[in-house]
């Protein structure tokens, strides 16, 4: 397989949901491990984890590792609010300017998600029940959509849709329905889709020639159904430790794998294992927790790439 393998800040509890104060794992120490394990990239994080300019370059020059994209959540569906956010995306665009400038092998694909809404967060994928989006509510998130894929190109970039659990674009029907009505790519999440019904191998026979971005999660079900089940959100359920290293879950990675394979699948494969941590934690037992857990999941993609 033609394809280049990334680690990811979410994988030790870096991200935009990461509480406020919390302690947390180095960037350097982050990166140390990731290329110690064998990998050949990184997810951006929230911006400026990793720096800007010159010290991202250096920093990511400095482990032998590029930058394989990152997470720019916007509210689609609401036109002022669109509007509002799309500063963040420019400054998400310079990030990944800065990091291409070192002339890399691959580069990175700026990962739009939806913003969804705070039922659909506490409801995750239950979205079309407890908060369905209209017509209308659907025109405007192509429209702001296919926009902010428009201004990923014009910088040069080629952007990639994230389907997510607790957004408007979560379950099966709902990416069909996307990816209808708008040119941007998918990227196949293998955990949100369990999340919201679906099942992964048939998810690459579905839209094999729309995913451009891969990011391959390992999932306990049982854990997963129980948090749902209870009721929890998407915070109960990055807490649950509901995604495991691959080969201790319930995705049939080799299948999927093939079918990626299959398919000539060139691009990305962002490892996420989504962490979320608790205030108690011993950091130092955290991070070799994380890196035995990413030594693992590297370790289970080498028959492919």
């Amino acid at each position: 397989m033609k394809a280049t393998v990334a680690g990811a800040p979410v994988s030790f509890g870096v991200f935009e949901m990461t509480p406020e104060g919390a302690e947390t794992v180095a960037a350097d120490d982050m990166l140390q491990i990731l290329a110690e394990a064998g990998y050949d990239g990184v997810d951006l994080g929230p911006v400026g984890y990793f720096g800007r300019g010159d010290q991202l370059r250096r920093r990511l020059a400095n482990f032998g590792l590029e930058l394989a994209g990152g997470w720019v959540q916007l509210p689609f569906s609401d036109d002022e609010a669109f509007q509002a956010a799309l500063p963040s995306l420019t400054d998400a665009l310079r990030v990944f300017s800065d990091a291409a400038e070192s002339s890399p092998n691959r580069l990175p694909l700026p990962t739009l998600a939806d913003d969804g809404s705070a039922a659909r967060r506490a409801a995750p994928g239950r979205g079309q029940t407890e908060d369905p989006l209209d017509d209308e509510g659907w025109q405007r998130l192509a429209t702001n959509a296919a926009h902010a894929a428009h201004l990923v190109r014009a910088s040069g970039f080629e952007p990639t849709f994230h389907h997510h659990a607790g957004t408007f674009v979560e379950s099966p029907d709902e990416i069909d329905r996307f990816l209808s009505n708008v040119d941007i790519d998918l990227t196949l999440d293998t955990g949100h889709l369990f999340i919201a019904g679906g099942d992964p191998l048939e998810a690459v026979r579905r839209w094999g020639g729309r995913i451009n971005h891969l990011h391959l999660k390992d999932v306990d079900l049982a854990e997963l159904k129980r948090v749902l089940a209870a009721g929890g959100g998407m915070p109960e359920v990055w807490s649950s430790g509901a995604f495991v290293a691959f080969g201790t879950g319930d995705i049939d990675l080799p299948s999927v794998m093939a079918a990626i394979d299959e398919r000539g699948f060139e691009g990305w494969v962002v490892v996420e294992q989504d962490v979320l941590n608790g205030s108690d934690l011993s950091l130092p037992t955290f991070q070799q927790q994380r890196a035995h857990d990413q030594r693992l999941n590297r370790d289970a993609l080498s028959a492919w790439v």
